[in-house]
């Protein structure tokens, strides 16, 4: 697959997911669940952006110029680690409208899809073109992990990032 061919139907996924928490940030009634479409609504935007500026880059001159892809989201984990000390200090359990779950569902498969076509990009594509996709991996898999979370929070699983939201017994 040639780079500028990549460019475009990496667009076009991000465009799709942009789309999708855009529409869930309008739909969804709860403030929390509201903030997580509306955070990963922008987050694809940033993604968009970023891709929108390399097919023109790539229009234009043929190249690519490295460029750093920036993200709404702090980087690493700690940011998780800090949630979870949060969370285990003052559980809440909110379970989620039909509506709300269907659309993380959607939002969750939409992401598996896209962090894989990028592992395939990443491993087909020419080792010079293969940074421009790169940078995604970490990013997608982040947003996997949050929606999950999410999913799981709302459903009455009783987690959020893997942390006990109640306790069965008594202490």
């Amino acid at each position: 697959m040639k780079l500028q061919e990549a460019i475009k139907i990496a667009l076009d996924y991000e465009n799709k997911v942009r789309d999708h928490y855009a529409k869930g940030a309008a739909s969804i009634q709860d403030p929390q669940g509201r903030k997580v479409f509306e955070t990963l609504a922008k987050e694809e935007q940033g993604h968009v952006d970023y891709l929108t500026y390399c097919l023109d880059q790539w229009t234009k001159t043929g190249k690519v110029k490295a460029t750093e892809l920036k993200s709404v989201l702090p980087k690493g984990v700690e940011w998780i680690d800090q949630a979870r000390k949060r969370l285990q200090k003052n559980p809440a359990k909110r379970v989620a409208a039909a509506g709300e779950i269907e659309l993380l569902k959607i939002a969750l498969q939409m992401e598996i899809e896209t962090g894989t076509f990028y592992k395939d990009l990443v491993s087909k594509l020419p080792a010079g073109d293969r940074d421009l996709f790169a940078k995604f991996l970490d990013i997608e898999d982040g947003h996997l992990t949050i929606v999950q979370a999410q999913l799981d929070s709302v459903q009455g699983l009783g987690y959020w990032f893997d942390v006990p939201e109640f306790e069965l017994e008594g202490a």
